[in-house]
């Protein structure tokens, strides 16, 4: 379990890294366009949920909780290896990373700070932590369809493989 708690706190490190230059280098100049009319850096404040979704309440303190909510249960599942196989526990280590990393943006900010703009096809301006929760929940949902098997509960000798496998990770 250790190398999922120091993975996730990589990668919420990259997330805030990178919403830190968003913050002191991108919002002053808005946007730079990479690809011309589609893909610019372009700083947004995000106050909704994901995609700016509900943003016209403020509904900062529900997002927070959730994310905690969320982050607790993955812990636990991780814990209770309640996932068979490294997909499904990363998966899961994605989405906790990604909610936290917005989560510590409407802590600290009151918004989420946001930054890939793709104009091409009109698509919502997003972040990196935004980009884990996706990918996490995609790999969940493989996960979920084609490697989890329903199976009694597990063995002392299976605990013991599990845990020397995690170590291997």
């Amino acid at each position: 379990m250790p190398i999922y708690i120091v993975a996730a706190v990589l990668l919420i490190a990259v997330d805030q890294a990178i919403k830190y230059w968003a913050l002191t280098s991108l919002q002053a100049q808005h946007t730079i366009p990479l690809i011309q009319d589609v893909f610019h850096l372009t700083y947004v404040e995000n106050r909704g949920a994901a995609f700016s979704l509900f943003e016209q309440f403020d509904s900062r303190w529900i997002f927070v909780i959730l994310a905690c909510v969320i982050t607790i249960a993955i812990v636990i599942a991780l814990y209770k290896r309640l996932m068979q196989t490294a997909m499904g526990r990363w998966s899961l280590v994605l989405v906790a990373a990604g909610a936290l990393g917005n989560a510590i943006d409407r802590v600290v900010h009151g918004f989420v700070v946001d930054m890939f703009d793709f104009r091409l096809i009109h698509f919502p301006v997003f972040n990196v932590a935004d980009i884990f929760i996706c990918v996490g929940g995609a790999l969940f949902v493989i996960y979920f369809l084609f490697q989890h098997k329903d199976t009694a509960p597990a063995t002392k000798e299976q605990d013991a493989a599990q845990t020397e496998q995690d170590h291997h990770e």
